[in-house]
């Protein structure tokens, strides 16, 4: 199975200015691919091949005055950024057809220069090294190893994400780890109060534990009340509107790290201890059209925490079910089964 490995990366300004204009590249090159595209689907006609795309839109558009920038930049991204295109058309076509049993995907859309600054390069367009990773026409590139590859690399993909912090993702084949079966059943009930409350099986008994999440946006809403007020005042466009937009997005983006890193711990521990893991299925986007609870949700990310349970169960072979969110869990007990009704919200 693949699997993705996230590193912190430290360019210098020159690399900054290559990177851009590398990302830059691969936007363009995307968006003439899929002008390219529609306007063939809107004559009735067949989807041009990746090879014609190429050659018209990278090997003839170089020597053309407006498209000359593209000779500067690897010509690996492109090729990616060309194979994500077909990718996505691809999902978009089975997704109309009813092949896939997730929720409908709509076709591709340009990109524009707000959108996420990614590329990705394949083998023979970098190198893995010790202190640092070589990316072809950017350099070598300080990265900060948090933890070893398992195995070499097939691919890695440069993010710069809206805090203007640095990363190079990779994906390593892995093999699926084996970790000793138990006869341990776990039960986790989402709540707004109490983040989690796991219920473990254990011969004829069932205990609860609750278990608080960090809610760092709530420890820290008058710092964000204060940013974005100050955001307000700015003129947008200016380099005082950047800079403030700039703090707001450190901010969230330390308050992302607060999350994730403890809702990996949590799934991890669950994961670990439990053969099966039951979980409840919650309608979040609706939920969080409440503008009362609307906050209080965001900041749980109920949605990110099934996504880790639900990937670690597969990687380590566990059995993960999802119960319908019609079901009154809360309203049960879980020692004789009687149904009290519907429930107060202050009743955790």
């Amino acid at each position: 199975m693949k699997a993705r490995f996230k590193y912190r990366i430290y360019p210098t300004l020159g690399q900054k200015h290559r990177l851009a204009r590398l990302v830059g590249c691969v936007r363009v090159f995307w968006n003439d691919s899929l002008a390219c595209c529609q306007e063939k689907y809107k004559l009735g006609k067949k989807k041009t091949t990746n090879s014609e795309l190429q050659k018209q839109f990278i090997t003839l558009a170089k020597n053309t005055e407006d498209r000359v920038w593209l000779s500067v930049v690897s010509a690996i991204p492109l090729q990616q950024s060309l194979n994500d295109l077909n990718q996505a058309y691809q999902n978009f076509f089975k997704s109309t057809q009813g092949n896939r049993k997730v929720k409908p995907i709509r076709a591709p859309k340009s990109k524009s220069r707000m959108s996420l600054p990614t590329a990705r390069f394949t083998k023979g367009g970098f190198k893995v090294g010790q202190h640092k990773v070589y990316l072809g026409t950017i350099g070598k590139l300080k990265i900060v190893w948090s933890r070893e590859l398992p195995a070499t690399p097939s691919s890695v993909t440069v993010i710069k994400d809206s805090a203007n912090r640095y990363f190079l993702s990779f994906v390593v084949e892995v093999l699926p780890e084996v970790l000793p079966k138990t006869d341990n059943l776990v039960g986790n009930y989402l709540g707004v109060k109490t983040f989690v409350t796991v219920g473990t099986l254990h011969g004829t008994s069932l205990r609860g534990k609750k278990i608080d999440a960090p809610k760092p946006l709530r420890k820290r809403i008058k710092k964000y009340r204060k940013l974005s007020k100050s955001l307000l005042k700015k003129t947008k466009g200016s380099k005082q509107y950047e800079k403030a937009r700039l703090k707001i997005a450190k901010f969230h983006a330390k308050l992302k790290d607060t999350r994730i890193d403890f809702l990996h711990k949590l799934s991890t521990e669950i994961i670990r201890e439990n053969q099966t893991i039951v979980l409840e299925d919650l309608n979040v986007s609706g939920m969080v059209k409440n503008r009362k609870l609307s906050r209080a949700i965001s900041d749980l990310d109920w949605r990110t925490f099934r996504t880790f349970i639900e990937g670690k169960a597969e990687k380590y072979g566990h059995d993960f079910r999802v119960i319908s969110r019609w079901e009154p869990t809360s309203q049960i007990c879980f020692c004789c089964g009687f149904k009290g009704g519907k429930l107060d919200l202050s009743i955790s």
